[in-house]
């Protein structure tokens, strides 16, 4: 017999299952969802909250005419699913398949391609003022969970919304967490209205009373002040009704019914309308419930176990750093650590249960941690701040203006830099040599494996000056094995040596550099590789002496080829009037889609074949 979940094949077909069939549909969704993302991997949890929220917007929408701005976007396999896109789960996140994140490209059900926090109410007020410019119809929803609303864009965004002058629905996905829980005031006074189940109840039967009062209307209007008195009486400043915004709620976000009420009541409104729904982030599946952090982004698992069925061989970078921090924290107590929302993802949270008085979670607010940082350091402390390379770019004016202009003593702990793989372009960590290196006063440092990140994290917070540290998702591979010199500044690493080729390896591509090097040497040409260390300032000492000494000079790095390393290394030479061929082996000037991090490397720019063909090129062999 076939299930309901397999009668939608289009943007809408819900609309064509009864309401008596939901609950059979919601729990369709759920096992499809566990099946194919136990396979693939991807965003679990976040997907089993919103099912019956999904539900409902697409019972209320009518795509893709209408417009639904997913806030992250990690959330949208259930709207993949309810708009027809059930094949494209078998490749979920590979290269060329399906992204785990909305693409217009991919479908016009898609309103807008996101994937970075805290976007979708400056995207749906955009959409707005361009309906009303346009005189258009159609309706425009925002979805947003309650960590994203803590972010310093969310905040800027509201503050415009209380001034439109048409419908714009703001569906607040309440499942107090990120990936990990979170922190601040706006995550309390949510937890203040969740719990305040007296003004709940009141609020919610109070209208439909007054109307049906014999004085009608007038009586409604009048006694409308009061229910505002009341409301800000029973839920202290009724911030989003202070803002210009009206609240709903909170609902039960996995009551379809009452979502699709409040939907429909709130579409009446001509101004903002925020709607305030509560749901279990892993709902229906008892290991996402009970640990939802750990299925927020999760690796293929065993599905009755809930266990990964693929452990990562070797330490990573992330734990590497963790153990380093909690060891750097007991020699030093001027050492400080900041995150945005991520303490275990970043490694943080070893250091935040042995030190707590030192560990600050500014929630998803890049801007606002980099800037507390320098505010710290300016005040004798030494912030270590770990971000993903992908979200530092949010903080580039703070890293500039108030880090690197007063030259303040803050390390950048550069997570997950270079290729990332699945999260596809919203996630590729690509860019952060070429935004961090030309700025001055900062430092910007690249270790091979695990080791030197550990030397290199004691040398950036002995420095009274900013250094940012970055290093890959992920193990070092067969660089692990190196031994680390003692690190000087401003100087590189020779790893073997060489008189044909001068391979010069930043960071994680040291395995790389090695694997030419092997196949140079059946080519009967010696290549000598060498450790970059510093991008900025580069060791141009070294560089021009490598240059001069070798036929073929190759850069490697996993960034894009503009503002990089090979760039300023070809500089370099031109200004020195050094004419050495220069091989540089960079990743495309574009953004790189999702797919496993091997293969993107190889398709993107870091293509070994390729690479030693240009070399044999460049060598006149």
């Amino acid at each position: 017999m076939a299930g309901v979940l397999d009668r939608i094949k289009q943007p809408n077909d819900i609309k064509n299952v009864s309401p008596s069939q939901y609950p059979r549909l919601a729990k369709e969704i759920r096992h499809f969802l566990l099946h194919k993302v136990s396979a693939t991997g991807g965003h679990l949890a976040s997907n089993l909250g919103a099912v019956e929220l999904t539900m409902a917007l697409h019972l209320f929408l009518d795509l893709p005419k209408d417009k639904l701005i997913w806030d992250v976007g990690h959330q949208a396999y259930v709207h993949k699913l309810l708009t027809g896109r059930q094949d494209g789960f078998e490749h979920l996140r590979e290269y060329q398949g399906m992204s785990g994140f909305p693409k217009r490209k991919e479908s016009n059900c898609d309103a807008f391609d996101t994937g970075h926090s805290s976007t979708s109410l400056s995207v749906a007020n955009g959409m707005v003022s361009a309906r009303e410019l346009s005189g258009t119809n159609e309706k425009i929803v925002a979805v947003i969970g309650d960590g994203a609303l803590g972010g310093g864009m969310a905040f800027e965004a509201l503050n415009n919304l209380g001034k439109i002058k048409s419908n714009l629905i703001i569906v607040l996905n309440d499942n107090t967490m990120s990936i990990s829980e979170n922190v601040g005031g706006m995550a309390n006074y949510l937890a203040k209205i969740r719990t305040n189940t007296a003004y709940t109840g009141f609020k919610g039967s109070l209208e439909e009373t007054l109307s049906k009062t014999p004085v009608g209307e007038k009586l409604v209007k009048k006694l409308k002040q009061s229910k505002d008195s009341l409301k800000h009486l029973m839920i202290g400043g009724m911030y989003f009704e202070d803002m210009g915004i009206t609240y709903i709620g909170p609902i039960d976000g996995h009551d379809i019914a009452q979502m699709t009420r409040a939907l429909e009541s709130a579409a009446r409104m001509q101004k903002a309308v925020l709607i305030h729904v509560v749901t279990k982030k892993g709902k229906g599946y008892d290991h996402a419930e009970a640990d939802p952090g750990k299925f927020h982004g999760v690796e293929p698992f065993a599905l009755k176990t809930g266990e990964i069925l693929k452990k990562t061989e070797g330490i990573t970078y992330t734990k590497a750093f963790s153990k380093a921090m909690v060891e750097l924290g007991e020699k030093n107590d001027k050492l400080v650590a900041i995150t945005a929302a991520m303490p275990s993802g970043t490694g943080l949270s070893a250091f935040a249960k042995k030190y707590p008085e030192r560990f600050f979670d500014v929630g998803i607010a890049e801007e606002h941690a980099v800037t507390f940082a320098a505010g710290m350091a300016a005040s004798g402390y030494h912030p270590v701040v770990a971000i993903y390379s992908t979200f530092l770019q949010r903080a580039y004016d703070q890293i500039l203006h108030d880090v690197c202009i007063g030259n303040l003593p803050v390390t950048f702990a550069v997570d997950r830099a270079g290729i990332v793989g699945k999260d596809g372009e919203t996630h590729q960590g690509i860019f952060d040599l070429s935004f961090l290196s030309h700025i001055p006063n900062l430092t910007v440092m690249a270790p091979k494996n695990t080791k030197e990140l550990k030397e290199m994290l004691a040398f950036a917070t002995e420095c009274d000056f900013p250094v940012a540290i970055r290093y890959p998702r992920g193990t070092a591979g067969a660089a692990e094995e190196m031994e680390v010199e003692i690190i000087r500044y401003q100087k590189a690493e020779v790893l073997s040596e060489g008189h044909d080729v001068a391979i010069i390896s930043v960071g994680s591509t040291a395995d790389e550099a090695f694997s030419l090097r092997e196949r140079l040497s059946e080519q009967g040409i010696y290549a000598g590789v060498t450790n970059a260390r510093f991008v900025a300032p580069m060791d141009e000492e070294m560089i021009l002496s490598l240059a001069r000494s070798h036929k073929v000079l190759v850069t490697l790095e996993e960034n894009v080829a503009r503002g990089g390393f090979g760039e300023r290394v070809a500089a370099l030479l031109k200004e020195n009037a050094i004419e050495t061929p220069l091989v540089t082996g960079t990743l495309n000037n574009c953004f790189i889609e999702h797919g496993e991090a091997s293969l993107l490397k190889q398709e993107y720019g870091l293509n070994e074949e390729k690479l030693l063909e240009k070399i044999l090129e460049r060598y006149g062999h």
